[in-house]
């Protein structure tokens, strides 16, 4: 499991640049992953929303455009850098109505029961202790009407993952030093995603965490997943 030091430390060094990454290093198809979750949640129609690692706001701000204008929208990351760079955004997108705050999942500042939807983008490959993370969600989400959306990198299909692993390990790590200058924050990440389990284990995890009616949609030839669960 990753350190949590460490992770948050990386973040901080590359919170200035971390959107531009994003954008030139999945050529743009992030906004169309990040456009299903918030369909996927509009669907359940929650009344409050907490969106967790939520990094620079990206997923907190599609929420905020996707859903209704009374759902109560809060957006949590425990690397402060990074909610510094979501609330110049906020400023920038003229969107007060967001509560941005430092919160880490595994010990989040939030009543039980509070939430109807707990989002989490590309973040939870990035726990120290995934188990503790997936019940401290649970925790928090309205145990009748508590939903957890997980979008996060998975194993792609056997035709297309010589080429993905090709991309991920040779080249993504040296544009991306090139747009952040942190190598090793990228080495980090191909090594994560390499060893990340594919969505057969984080439905297991997810059950294991006493989550039900688990689905898993795989995106991007399965490079990525989007795993829905009741609590």
């Amino acid at each position: 499991m990753p350190n949590a030091s460490k992770v948050n430390s990386m973040f901080a060094r590359i919170a200035s640049r971390y959107d531009l990454a994003n954008r030139l290093l999945s050529f743009g198809i992030d906004q169309i992953w990040r456009n299903r979750l918030v369909e996927e949640v509009d669907y359940r129609k929650p009344t409050t929303v907490v969106d967790l690692a939520t990094g620079s706001g990206d997923v907190a701000f599609a929420l905020r455009e996707g859903l209704a204008k009374s759902t109560v929208i809060k957006g949590l990351d425990f690397c402060a850098p990074m909610i510094d760079e979501a609330k110049k955004k906020q400023v920038e997108f003229q969107e007060p109505e967001i509560e941005f705050g430092i919160g880490d999942i595994l010990d989040l500042p939030l009543d039980t029961g509070l939430a109807q939807a707990a989002t989490i983008s590309f973040g939870y490959r990035n726990l120290e202790d995934r188990h503790k993370g997936l019940l401290e969600i649970r925790r928090i989400l309205d145990p009748e009407n508590g939903h957890i959306f997980i979008l996060e990198f998975s194993q792609p299909h056997p035709v297309y993952r010589p080429f993905y692993y090709f991309y991920l390990k040779r080249l993504l790590p040296i544009v991306a030093s090139l747009i952040t200058g942190d190598l090793p924050a990228y080495q980090y990440l191909c090594n994560s995603i390499e060893t990340f389990p594919d969505r057969e284990g984080i439905s297991s995890e997810l059950e294991q965490a006493g989550f039900k009616e688990i689905i898993a949609i795989p995106l991007a030839l399965g490079s990525v997943a989007l795993h829905i669960a009741k609590a």
